[in-house]
Formats: structure tokens, sequence, C-alpha cells
């Protein structure tokens, strides 16, 4: 795909909907995993599967920011044409992908137990949330592999390979789900253990695909090595991204946390209406991804009336298709909740959950979509700083004071809706400050460049 020349509108919708694609489907296929284990295991395993969610994102957002900075730095090179330095910042970028990896199965095991005993986790679910989250960071390797490669891919313009890894994956994933958990009464240890699979066969396909690729994104594994200066890149770029990531998840393990202490439906109920978050959420990732690439490419050819054409479109597309979205799951959160669990009061949970915040997810496309925008002019620190102040700061405050004071004094479904209302509150507070930023940034960048 040509970033740099010709009308915008397509190629955007072109680029995102692939990867929106997989970010979907790979929500459907998780969102089969919780199902069957809410149907099939009760609420006690659907309750250990949906804790670790944010743990996981936790523990791995600083390596996953890198893999934005891989993207970022060869999507530059790209349109700037520097073809011998796009190939040492791939091999950099795919060597990364296997320390990191390697990194992750030791952090995951060592603070498995820890985390989530901090975080309250109840006895009848702790030592099978454990054994889950211990299984899932097994394979991190592949994981990462897969991340980094998409990236690297996604940097010229392809989309669509990623998507196909992920399809093949996902259904290995749910097919597996079924015979671990159905036929063989592996409940969570099941569902962990065709994560780890399908993980596996994903990064496996993307490795391929980088192995056979004709251009300078090619991969050799002779030829892996580490380049400083591109790394060094990288960093800059991703550890803020990936520390915004880190700290934000920080703020909801601790939101986990109270929701621990209501129990194992709300746990299990949270868990069922968190899922649909995840579709609207990985709708404004893709676009973020697209942000990213595109403004990347252009900036590297110093084609600024682009970049803010980009940013537009970006945050047109991210709006609508949200808003569309949520409509959906707030008129029918019965029923998508019915869908993963059977429990009446887990159901009653996870509407209030899909009703409080899902009503409002719109608004994450103000800061997600301009702190993606920053990032891609080489600003990324700034970002980061305000969402972590705004949101995770501004959480940590709504918990210990808001929300401490409203669970003395009314029911638990009315405390668990005060609990939730963090994310809109939040949200209304991040999104001016960073699109403000991102104005300012814009207007001074454009200008000096």
């Amino acid at each position: 795909m040509d970033m740099l020349k010709g009308s915008l509108w397509d190629k955007i919708l072109i680029f995102t909907l692939p990867i929106a694609a997989s970010s979907i489907l790979q929500q459907l296929f998780n969102s089969a995993d919780v199902a069957v284990v809410g149907h099939f295991a009760g609420s006690q395993a659907l309750a250990a599967v949906g804790s670790n969610s944010q743990v996981i994102s936790l523990i791995i957002n600083v390596f996953l920011g890198l893999s934005v900075g891989a993207n970022v730095v060869i999507a530059n090179l790209l349109g700037e044409g520097k073809t011998k330095n796009i190939r040492e910042a791939v091999h950099t970028a795919i060597s990364v992908s296997f320390i990191s990896g390697f990194v992750l199965i030791f952090v995951g095991f060592v603070l498995a137990r820890p985390i989530l005993t901090l975080m309250g986790t109840p006895e009848d679910v702790l030592e099978s949330a454990i054994f889950y989250l211990r299984i899932y960071f097994a394979g991190m390797p592949f994981i990462m592999l897969y991340n980094f490669g998409s990236a690297i891919l996604r940097s010229k313009g392809d989309t669509q390979r990623p998507l196909y890894a992920l399809i093949v994956a996902g259904v290995l994933n749910l097919v597996l789900n079924l015979i671990f958990v159905i036929c063989f009464k592996m409940n969570v240890g099941g569902v962990g253990l065709a994560t780890l699979i399908s993980n596996a066969i994903s990064s496996i396909l993307v490795l391929i695909f980088l192995l056979r690729e004709k251009s300078e994104l090619r991969v050799d594994l002779r030829k892996l090595c580490i380049n400083r200066t591109y790394l060094l890149r990288m960093i800059k770029i991703g550890v803020p991204a990936g520390l915004q990531g880190m700290v934000f998840n920080f703020s909801n393990v601790l939101i986990q946390g109270a929701i621990n202490g209501f129990g194992s439906s709300a746990m299990a109920g949270s868990a069922a209406g968190q899922n649909y978050e995840f579709f609207t959420f990985y709708v404004v990732s893709a676009f973020n991804q697209t942000t990213v690439t595109f403004t990347s490419q252009n900036m590297g050819a110093r084609q600024y009336d682009r970049c803010k054409k980009i940013f537009k479109l970006c945050w047109l597309y991210s709006v609508s298709i949200v808003a569309v979205m949520l409509t959906l799951f707030v008129v029918f959160r019965e029923f998508f909740v019915g869908l993963c669990t059977v429990d009446p009061l887990a159901i009653e949970y996870g509407c209030i959950r899909i009703l409080v915040v899902e009503t409002f997810d719109c608004l994450i496309c103000n800061y997600e979509i301009g702190a993606s925008a920053m990032r891609a002019m080489g600003h990324s620190l700034l970002p980061a700083v305000e969402t972590i102040f705004g949101v995770c700061v501004l959480r940590i405050v709504w918990i210990l004071t808001v929300f401490a004071h409203f669970k003395k004094i009314l029911e638990p479904l009315q405390s668990f809706a005060v609990l939730m209302a963090v994310y809109p509150v939040s949200w209304i507070i991040t999104g001016p400050l960073v699109l403000g930023t991102y104005f300012v940034i814009r207007k001074k960048t454009f200008r000096t460049l």
C-alpha cells in the first residue's frame, strides 16, 4: 500500500479493517472461551479466567509498547526510502521479541501468586487463577513474536496476513477449548492450554510470512542482531507507550481487586460484561495502529498536510463505528451477558457494567487517537504522562474515596455501579487533555520542521 500518495479515506479503511477484524475475531474466540468455561465449568472457573485479563496486560504492556516503537521506526524508514536500514531495524525487532518473550515467562511465573493475592482474589478462585496465569505466560515467546512480526508487516501496509494467521489460530483455539473443557474436563487448565497452542500457531505463521517476504522486510534468522541505534529509537517511542499501558492496567488491577471484594458472581459478571468493552476498544486500537503507521510514513516523507487528514479520518471513523457497536451492546445487554453465564446474579452484575461503561465508550477515541498521532510525530512521553494522570491517578483516587464512601452505605449492586463509573469519569477528563496537547504539538512541530 502506498501511504504517501492518493486518497486517504479508502486506504485507511482498507488498512484498518483487517486489524480490527483480527482483534475482534480474537475477542470472539476469547468470548467463546468465557462462554465454554461459564457454561461447562461454572462461575468459579469463569471468575478465575476473567480475573486474569488485567494482570496479563499489566505485566506485558511495556514489551508490547516496544512493538509499537518498532512499527513507528520501520514505517518512518520506509517513508524515507532507506532500504538497508530497514533490514537492520527488522532484525532488531525480531531479536527483541524473542528476548522479551523469554523474560516474560520468568516474570509471569514469579509474580502470578503475589499479584493475584494482593488483588484479593477469593480463596475459592485463587489456585485456579494462578494455574491459568502460569500456563498463559508459558506461551509469551509466541505472543511477543506474533505482535512484533505483525508490527513489521503493518509498517508497509500488510494487515491481511496477520489476520489469516489469527483466523487459523482462533478456530484451533475454539476447537481445543471444546475438547479440553467438555470432553476431558480440564476446566481452567484446558482453556489455558488451548490458548498457548493457538498462540504458538499464529506466531509461527507470521514468522513464515516474514521468512518468505520478498521485500526489505524479509527476515533471515542467521542475521538476527541488535542494532543499538534502532533499539534506542524503539525504546524512546515504545517504552512510554508501554508504561502508559502498564500504569493504565495497574489502575484496572486495583479496580479488579475492588470487584473481587464482591465475590465470585460479581467477578464472573464483570468478566462477561468486560468482553464487550474489548470489542469496542479493539476497534479504537486498530485505528490507533493506522494513525501510527500512516503518520510515521508521511512524517518521514515530510507530508504534513496528509498527517492532519490522517488524524481527522481516524478519529471520525473510530467514533462512528464504536457508537454503533456500543448501542447494540447497551440495548441488548442481558442477551450478551447471558451468552457467557447462566448465574442470575452474575448476569445482573454484567448488565450493570455494560450500562455504565459501554454507554460512554466513544470517549476513549479522544485520548487514544490523539496519543497515537503524537507518538508517530516522535512525542511519546507527554501523552503517556497525561494518560497516566488522567486515567490511573484519578481512578486510584476514585477507588479510595468515592467508591470507599458509597460502598459503606449502598447495596452491593449499587456500589458496584459507583465503582464502574470510574471509567467514564476518567475518560471525560483525559480526552480533552490529550487532544489539546496534540493540537499544540502538531502546530509547533509542523511549523519548525
